[in-house]
């Protein structure tokens, strides 16, 4: 599109800008962007839209917001930025007229257990406050009140001298709130001997079922040949002495088969091993192991509180602390509302204006003692937005990344508020975002593409939302896409009943979820849904749960690795050039011996930025260059990681590349809308939708007869969401049952069965307010989702 054209759509605020008033950015080339020219008004709200794969969080994030982190912490002195994170400048010529940008994303909040709602908004930090100088029994400092510090009570002095006198100069004293059983996590662990080890056995015969601990290793000899118990007797028959010897000796040093080791009985041994261990970096069948044998159970001592008896025992009126935090924070609220003690007014105030945000942002259900790594990305991503509600900061740069991802229809009218009163406190605010109801309250409209990947990258459009309607676009195309309630639906081959359902806030339900359908449970954010499909449908034998979370794995991980898609390939290579299939492994005897296989050197420069540079050796390709002369079809191994999904899909489908078990793998990443993406494309820069439809898609092959999705049109375009419609299609024409939690109108209305919770969300939900066909939820329109999709249908 010609600057010309652009010039002719864009908003008035365009018009009327200067360049003081614009954020300019020349010859953006990030990831796929292709030399990208935009000018974004300032204090305007921008919609970026297009494909998944477009370019649009290149553009806003990879570019915009990663430029302006870069130029802050090069404020810093040299010094502290050997402290920080090393941001490499983006490819792009010219970025003028940043200002600040605060990135608020849907990356899950942090896995630490003493990391909660309240402690990640600072309520908790207000609420400590409150309870020092209001609670009765007064206890001490708000610390008294924290289960992140010790109980613990130090005294001490400073002494002075002068000349021959010392005086005491202060003292102190310090004392938490946190539960000396727990330490604060209000759970405490205990390991299933099970687990561990099969008692009926001796140790000769194999008794151990630690990962790592086979018959003749190293692990498994520091026990047989310790000779403080008898190898040949099972376990169960051990005496007091030797059981305890076995399970719980202090760390001593003895000689195994001349060697100096350390023994240590096995459970402490286990834990140090294992459970004190990211679990995020541990290999699969490590992490499977510690999930089998580590039992977590409310504190018996604070009871689950995380919290010491005294801070427990100071209460205000009726309530102490861990019952606030409790509470459901619209509830708290209100406790809050009722409190008046001007000694505290401002307080209070600024408790309770903290407090309502989570309600404005549709976050009222949520608890303070709730764990934050439990939120869903929508869930962290509206957590983070409700520190800057309340900013007094103007003139800020706001990016968000879909900020509707697990909002009910009815909860996007009040995002679009807040988003809408950002802007209006005169800050500049970049959305990324599919849903038409977002896109319709842009000043200024962004649409990349104009497909994915390298065939996307380009700005499309520029200009107001009404330009953008009639552009031309896929964007503008489907802006105005509506669905049709379907009107013969399929017959159920069977029920799944769920009795009794009380996970979190589900009062008692009993439902007959239908299958060999589609069936669709809805309601609004809080509202159970997540809790009834992912907390009652038994998990195991015949149900593959597809999530958006994250996939384990390092950088050097890739959609073909991932899939398994990577060995027929490397069997394929190996077979037309008579070599080894381990030859086409970056992470094996393929590698490159300079950068070890990465692409990329990584240089520390100490206090200053460190910096990845391409490896001269392989040119990034990852490879040695002799591999690369080994070629299928005229493609080397690194051409063929290079290609799309697409791509790849056609040359392995015919001609001397045929390789039909790569080409079912292929098939089916096109299938969840994943052809934009390449072979190579590591997986730490997939967002949570194409994670979830890259899960998909490894397990479409599964013989589960059940399949349950949560959300899995987050990060589609309009025009991708009627082609997961056909793949939900296939999969129940296939003989399978399909259960999709979902908020998306157009699923809605697609689906053979809806289940809609509600009536709210917490406790004013939990409840079965509708089951029956899209046509009849439209007829009846008594449900919050029976109005917004009736309006969605034109009915």
């Amino acid at each position: 599109m010609s600057m010309a054209t652009r010039t002719d759509t864009q908003s008035p605020a365009l018009h009327a800008a200067d360049s003081h008033d614009l954020i300019r950015v020349h010859g953006a080339r990030e990831n796929n962007l292709k030399d990208v020219s935009v000018e974004i008004p300032k204090r305007r709200l921008t919609v970026f839209t297009g494909v998944s794969g477009s370019g649009k969080s290149s553009l806003v994030f990879d570019t915009i917001a990663a430029e302006s982190q870069r130029l802050i912490n090069e404020t810093y002195s040299a010094f502290v930025q050997g402290f920080m994170p090393t941001l490499a400048r983006p490819e792009v010529d010219v970025l003028d007229g940043l200002t600040t940008v605060i990135t608020v994303d849907q990356q899950r909040m942090g896995g630490d257990p003493r990391s909660t709602v309240g402690t990640a908004t600072d309520a908790n930090a207000m609420l400590r406050i409150l309870f020092s100088r209001l609670g009765k029994p007064h206890i001490g400092p708000p610390s008294a009140y924290a289960f992140n510090v010790a109980s613990v009570r130090a005294s001490g002095a400073i002494t002075v001298e002068r000349g021959t006198q010392k005086a005491v100069k202060a003292t102190y004293s310090r004392t938490g709130g946190m539960c000396p059983r727990c330490e604060g996590r209000g759970t405490v662990s205990d390991i299933d001997l099970t687990q561990l080890f099969d008692d009926s056995k001796s140790l000769t015969e194999g008794a151990l079922t630690i990962p790592g601990y086979t018959p003749g290793g190293w692990n498994y000899r520091l026990y047989s040949e310790s000779g403080l118990v008898d190898p040949a007797k099972p376990i169960r028959d051990y005496t007091e002495t030797e059981l305890h010897d076995f399970l719980h000796r202090e760390p001593t040093r003895m000689k195994i088969a001349g060697i100096n080791m350390t023994y240590e009985g096995l459970i402490p041994r286990v834990q140090k091993s294992y459970l004190s261990k990211d679990p995020e970096a541990m290999q699969p069948h490590i992490r499977a192991f510690v999930d089998r044998a580590v039992t977590f159970t409310a504190c018996p001592e604070c009871d689950g509180t995380r919290l010491s008896e005294a801070a427990r025992s100071s209460r205000i009126g009726r309530i102490n602390i861990a019952d606030a935090c409790a509470m459901q924070v619209s509830d708290l609220a209100d406790w809050i509302r009722g409190l008046e003690e001007p000694s505290v007014a401002p307080l209070l105030a600024k408790l309770q204006q903290t407090l309502d945000s989570f309600t404005e942002i549709g976050l009222g259900y949520l608890s303070l003692d709730r764990p934050s790594a439990t939120l869903s990305g929508g869930e962290a991503q509206r957590v983070k937005m409700i520190r800057h509600l309340g900013s007094s900061l103007t003139d800020v740069t706001y990016v968000f990344d879909e900020p509707t991802t697990g909002l009910h229809p009815h909860d996007i009218r009040r995002m679009n508020d807040l988003l809408l009163r950002l802007r209006d406190k005169g800050n500049t605010v970049l959305v990324v975002e599919h849903k038409p109801e977002v896109i319709a309250i842009a000043d200024h409209v962004v649409d990349l593409g104009p497909g994915a990947g390298t065939a996307g990258g380009t700005v499309c459009f520029e200009g107001t939302v009404e330009g953008l309607r009639a552009g031309g676009t896929i964007t503008g195309r489907h802006l105005d896409d509506r669905a049709t309630v379907k009107e013969k639906v399929r017959t159920p081959t069977g029920t799944l009943a769920i009795r009794g359902a009380t996970a979190n806030n589900l009062r008692d339900i009993d439902v007959d979820i239908p299958l060999g359908v589609l069936a669709v449970v809805t309601g609004v954010a809080g509202s159970g849904k997540s809790s009834l499909v992912h907390g009652s449908v038994p998990a195991g034998a015949g149900v593959v749960s597809v999530d958006q979370g994250a996939i384990r794995g390092s950088r050097r991980s890739n959609p073909a690795t991932y899939t398994g898609l990577l060995d027929p390939i490397r069997k394929a290579f190996a077979k037309a050039n008579g070599v080894k299939p381990a030859l086409f492994s970056a992470n094996s005897e393929g590698a490159c011996p300079n950068c070890n296989g990465a692409g990329v050197v990584y240089t520390d420069l100490a206090m200053m930025a460190g910096v990845a540079t391409t490896c001269e050796e392989c040119e990034g390709k990852r490879f040695q260059a002799s591999v690369l002369e080994y070629h299928l079809g005229g493609r080397d191994i690194s051409e063929v990681l290079a290609m799309s999904v697409t791509e790849a899909e056609e040359f392995f489908g015919a001609g001397k590349a045929r390789t039909p078990a790569a080409h079912r793998i292929l098939e089916r990443l096109a299938d969840v809308g994943l052809g934009y993406l390449s072979l190579g494309q590591p997986l730490t820069t997939l967002s949570g939708g194409e994670r979830q439809r890259l899960k998909l898609a490894t397990h479409m092959a599964d013989k589960g007869g059940v399949f349950v999705l949560d959300e899995p049109t987050t990060g589609l375009h309009l025009a991708d969401v009627e082609q997961l419609l056909g793949l939900l299609d296939r999969l129940v024409d296939s003989g399978k049952s399909v259960i999709v939690v979902e908020h998306h109108q157009a699923v809605m209305a697609h689906a053979d069965w809806i289940i809609d919770l509600g009536p709210g969300a917490g406790h004013d939900g939990g409840r079965i307010v509708f089951e029956g066909t899209p046509a009849d939820l439209v007829a009846a329109r008594s449900t919050l989702t029976g109005e917004h999709l009736a309006e969605y249908v034109g009915g």
